[in-house]
């Protein structure tokens, strides 16, 4: 897949905003539908992270999938997780990146597979595609939800970190 951004040789097609940085963004109905319908039609969804928005911690698929499953054994309520065929995102509650950096200096380590999508971040959402496939819900928020619950970062990054490092490589490969 080609992106529709200028860039020829964009790394991320399909996963960024293009029109001016996150300037067009909005949650007004009438706007999305004019883009979907006469502008953009294949213009992904884009969900601007951080300030009062929902923030996002991403891990490469296969130790998404193994997070997830420690998640749950645990009983960690968790909210919305998105997928790509490469990637998965749990979504969290915002977080500051002062707080984050915190959190992670606790650390022993943290595998450079960890994406932090806080502040000035972006996430696609279902139903965008990506030049790596198809975004879906994994966990999609509950139906007729407007705010849906999230769990603090520092809830499930002890989680993400231990599914990255037993990952081979340590989880140390930074993948899309």
């Amino acid at each position: 897949m080609s992106c529709a951004c200028p860039d020829p040789e964009c790394v991320v097609p399909g996963a960024h905003p293009f029109d001016p940085g996150l300037l067009a963004a909005t949650t007004d109905a009438r706007m999305i539908r004019w883009w979907w319908s006469s502008r953009r039609p294949e213009a992904p969804v884009l969900l601007a992270t951080g300030g009062r928005a929902p923030c996002a911690v991403s891990l490469p698929a296969v130790a998404g999938a193994r997070a997830l499953a420690a998640l749950d054994a645990q009983g960690m309520r968790l909210g919305p997780v998105v997928a790509s065929p490469t990637r998965w995102a749990i979504l969290v509650a915002p977080y500051d990146l002062e707080r984050l950096g915190e959190l992670l200096y606790a650390k022993d380590s943290v595998p450079s597979s960890l994406r932090f999508h806080g502040d000035g971040g972006y996430l696609p959402l279902p139903p965008s595609t990506t030049g790596t496939g198809q975004v879906r819900w994994e966990r999609a928020p509950l139906e007729g939800s407007a705010r849906p619950w999230l769990p603090d970062v520092e809830a499930v990054v002890d989680a993400l970190v231990e599914a990255s490092t037993s990952m081979p490589g340590g989880g140390s490969r930074l993948a899309y």
